[in-house]
């Protein structure tokens, strides 16, 4: 994959961040980290409902709460840290200082039992904001390493990296857990607890590839008030500009909205099936690590359909089958109908993420020299989508003591991510 002569090496580089970080959003995030974290919590405390500072709170609530936190932390500060970046021409440098702090917390779940369930909660936090702010500055790369025209093939390749990877370190997981005796350890749980371990070392080694071939010319700053509000005054300028673009404006409020469905259903399903239909971990392992096949496939799939008919065509269509998913999600019983539904998760998963990101570099203006700050716009808007998309599916859950209720309510998300997406104007 990496000697493909097509692309060069700062392509393959930059795709290689992709291989080196999905293993964060596969194998903790969606796959071992939220059965593990049902696991422990609910044998730690008896029951679903556990002690979290004194608050007595549903587990899966306090899940999708936590998320939501990690989130808000990154919407917060991620104006402040991308004005410096932007200040100083140095993205790689914050790249590298979120890369650290996801993949070092990621280690530290290791140490996660389920009476201390406060550590867990806080180094999983840390380890989303690590993970996500990571991504905006990777993200700002693009358009420096390509032309328009390859965006929507690197975008799929980057991630179809993503998923290679992902899927590779899964595997490796799935058989140390279930062949923990072999592998000297005790039980499963400290098998799933040693995953933790090796996701932070595969994701800080293959870093090291993209923060090499990765070219910036950074400048020396001093800091101070001019820069630390440098950030949120190119945000304002960004929006201002955003506001007298009728397309870029309509696609960002349809990304918005759609992007609180499919991040909260990515974030939340294994934690779904667990808890729903009642899956034992390591069928709800396999299901995952198929799903991530098939993303790849539904990466070029939907880049495929986009040469063909355009990226406006390809997005309705996927926030159309997202509507169905989550309808057809609640009354999902049995494991033969979850499995139907998870294949077509991988490939709308797939589509939609690489989609979303190259079709927001087309809009960019081409005049503009300064990408990073409208990838630091879109990187806010996404945050903030996950934000509500969690707290309301946490908060539906709360309200409802139903999971599927949640699953329910996000079509809205993708009802007003259609409409917005059907009056804007994409070029081919």
């Amino acid at each position: 994959m990496l000697g493909n002569s097509k692309y060069s090496k700062k392509v393959n580089a930059w795709c290689m961040y992709d291989w080196a970080n999905s293993v964060y959003s596969l194998v903790i995030t969606t796959a071992i980290f939220p059965i593990f974290y049902n696991s422990v919590t609910t044998s730690a405390s008896g029951s679903d409902i556990v002690n979290f500072f004194g608050l007595e709170i549903v587990n899966s609530v306090l899940y999708s709460y936590s998320l939501s936190f990690s989130f808000l932390i990154l919407t917060i500060i991620q104006p402040i840290l991308s004005g410096i970046a932007d200040y100083s021409g140095n993205k790689k440098f914050f790249l590298r200082i979120f890369m650290y702090l996801g993949s070092f917390s990621c280690m530290f779940l290791y140490f996660f039992e389920g009476p201390n369930i406060e550590f867990g909660i806080i180094f999983y936090v840390l380890a989303s904001v690590g993970f996500t702010g990571s991504l905006v500055f990777y993200n700002a790369f693009l358009p420096e390493i390509s032309t328009p025209d390859n965006f929507d093939k690197i975008s799929a390749r980057g991630y179809s990296f993503g998923y290679v990877g992902s899927v590779i370190l899964l595997i490796i997981c799935l058989i140390l857990i279930q062949g923990f005796e072999f592998f000297g350890f005790e039980n499963s749980k400290e098998a799933t607890k040693f995953t933790f371990l090796l996701v932070g070392i595969w994701w800080i080694l293959f870093a090291q590839i993209t923060l090499h071939y990765l070219d910036e010319k950074p400048k020396k700053i001093i800091l101070n008030k001019t820069i630390l509000t440098y950030g949120a005054k190119e945000l304002f300028k960004v929006w201002n500009y955003i506001k007298g673009v009728k397309n870029l404006k309509l696609y960002l409020l349809s990304y918005f909205f759609y992007s609180m469905g499919v991040q909260t259903i990515m974030l939340v399903a294994s934690y779904f099936g667990d808890k729903e239909i009642n899956l034992d971990q390591n069928k709800l392992i396999f299901t995952i690590l198929i799903i991530q096949l098939i993303a790849i496939f539904g990466a070029y799939f939907f880049a495929y359909i986009s040469r063909l008919r355009g990226n406006k065509f390809s997005l309705i269509t996927m926030n159309i089958c997202w509507i169905i998913v989550c309808i057809t999600a609640y009354y999902v019983t049995d494991e033969t109908k979850f499995y139907i539904l998870a294949a077509a998760v991988g490939v709308l998963m797939g589509g939609i993420q690489s989609l979303s990101r190259s079709t927001f570099s087309k809009l960019l203006p081409k005049e503009i020299g300064d990408t990073a700050s409208f990838f630091n716009f879109y990187g806010i808007s996404y945050n903030i989508s996950v934000v509500i998309g969690t707290f309301s599916y946490g908060y539906i859950e709360q309200v409802t003591g139903s999971m599927r209720s949640s699953v329910l309510a996000l079509t809205l998300f993708f009802i007003l991510g259609l409409t917005f997406l059907i009056f804007t104007k994409i070029k081919k």
